[in-house]
């Protein structure tokens, strides 16, 4: 699931990854908009925002829109440079670690709002706005840019691409293909929404608030060491195979 890339990964790959980071990514979204009523997964409102500001010469109320959007740039330039510096060390999954990060923003900011109160709201919008740029980030990277699962605008409009597509046959060939896109984009759709649905409930009716991050992140972190013990099994039954087929009769 983490692991696979390229040519390796198959449809099953990536709606494996899709469904658990999409997921995540609708509890920070609205975790972060219950907590402060900011979007915290993506950066369109902010930037219309910041233009909005600029245009009426408020450049310093524009600042913090500018912060957002950099945060978001940030997470996800971070990301990429953690993964091409150890891209060259192949006993190490590379997306390990902009993982591991993006889990220990979260449970930090869940933790410490146990007992702090946080007078700089604005400081924790662009922390998840960092988390989210790590993750999407690392998620392209994964699937080769198949597979985005922090924002839906762009995933609402390949939807009504290969949709349509659907009606042309004679034109468009590869129906397996085109069925496999529309079906990886509908799990990201129901599992983000699940994700809002999910953390919603947690934050308001039972009242847990930005608690709601550290599910988020344990999340994450059970299905990035458990996908990386399947591979460890899966790799030491290889090397049985090969011995019991190599060894002399």
């Amino acid at each position: 699931m983490f692991r696979h890339q390229g040519k390796s990964r198959t449809l099953k790959h990536n709606l494996r990854i899709a469904t658990i980071l999409s997921f995540v990514a609708g509890v920070v979204n609205v975790s972060g908009y219950l907590a402060y009523k900011q979007l915290t997964t993506n950066v369109t409102g902010h930037f219309a925002l910041f233009i909005n500001d600029v245009e009426n010469f408020e450049f310093w109320k524009g600042t913090v829109y500018f912060l957002y959007i950099f945060s978001f740039l940030f997470g996800s330039f971070v990301s990429s440079v953690l993964i091409e510096k150890f891209k060259a060390n192949r006993q190490l999954n590379v997306f390990v670690l902009p993982t591991i990060l993006e889990s220990i923003i979260l449970i930090s900011i869940g933790l410490l709002s146990n007992f702090l109160v946080f007078n700089y709201p604005d400081l924790i919008i662009c922390l998840l706005l960092f988390a989210m740029g790590i993750q999407n980030s690392f998620v392209t990277k994964i699937s080769n840019a198949v597979v985005r699962t922090t924002h839906l605008t762009g995933l609402f409009t390949d939807l009504g691409i290969d949709i349509s597509q659907l009606f042309f046959p004679k034109l468009h060939h590869n129906r397996e293909k085109l069925k496999s896109n529309i079906k990886l984009r509908i799990f990201i759709i129901l599992f983000f929404f699940s994700g809002g649905f999910v953390g919603g409930f947690l934050y308001s009716e039972l009242n847990i608030k930005l608690n709601t991050l550290v599910f988020a992140a344990l999340i994450l972190l059970l299905s990035l060491f458990f996908d990386d013990f399947r591979f460890k099994i899966i790799k030491t039954k290889r090397k049985y195979t090969r011995r019991t087929i190599v060894k002399p009769s």
